[in-house]
């Protein structure tokens, strides 16, 4: 039997990847394993040594793990677009996000706003800072912890606006999804796999990332609520 393609990722493309990687283990008979934990863990284990073959992570996290040596070099491919969408808890009032100036009026309007860990979270607090009002929101933002979805909290009446990759927002049972940002504040990530230099079999790994990034896998990310990369 074909030995089993190990992978960890960060939960923002744990759907994505388990769809990609179901198409292509009923297409080449080899079997994925990926483990989806919080990107920053992720790194770390793959940084540490973990015998993992793959690494799928945020398209700069990635370039750090081929620089520090635990990647190979030439190895990243870009997989996957994701946006930002902004949520709140089922049934509750929905606010405009119509413009730039409209979803600031929102998060001013907001009694608790939640964000993520990863470059989605960070990009968020830029636009706060941008907007000059980081410093008067600061203390109703909730960070999620590493590996717990902001529509977790949505839905628990822990935040009262919620914001992260639509991915992880469009599944989740208690959330209404209100929409994406508008195009001039729109936050995308690239998630990118590259092979672990701790891999045992580098050319399974090059052909399953090359499959997941062909345009035929396009619908397979569309209905996860991304785009091709």
């Amino acid at each position: 039997m074909t030995a089993a393609i190990r992978g960890i990722s960060s939960m923002a493309t744990r759907q994505v990847l388990g769809e990609l990687s179901r198409a292509w283990t009923e297409r080449s008979g080899v079997p994925v394993e990926i483990e989806s934990v919080g990107g920053v863990d992720a790194a770390r284990r793959v940084a540490a040594g973990e015998p993992f073959d793959a690494v799928l992570l945020a398209a700069d996290a990635i370039d750090k793990l081929v620089a520090g040596g635990h990647a190979l070099a030439g190895s990243r491919v870009d997989l996957v677009r994701s946006g930002v969408a902004v949520a709140v808890k089922r049934g509750a009032p929905q606010p405009d996000l119509g413009s730039e100036e409209a979803v600031r009026e929102a998060v001013l309007a907001a009694p608790t706003i939640g964000y993520s860990t990863g470059p989605s979270g960070t990009a968020l607090l830029k636009l706060f800072e941008r907007w000059g009002i980081a410093d008067t929101v600061r203390p109703r933002t909730v960070q999620a912890p590493a590996g717990v979805p902001v529509g977790s909290l949505v839905a628990r009446g822990e935040v009262a606006l919620g914001f992260q990759q639509l991915s992880e927002l469009m599944h989740l049972d208690g959330v209404d999804v209100v929409g994406p940002l508008p195009a001039p504040i729109h936050i995308t990530t690239v998630f990118s796999g590259a092979v672990c230099t701790a891999s045992g079999q580098p050319g399974a790994v090059r052909e399953w990332l090359a499959f997941m990034a062909s345009p035929e896998t396009a619908g397979i990310k569309r209905a996860c609520g991304m785009d091709a990369a």
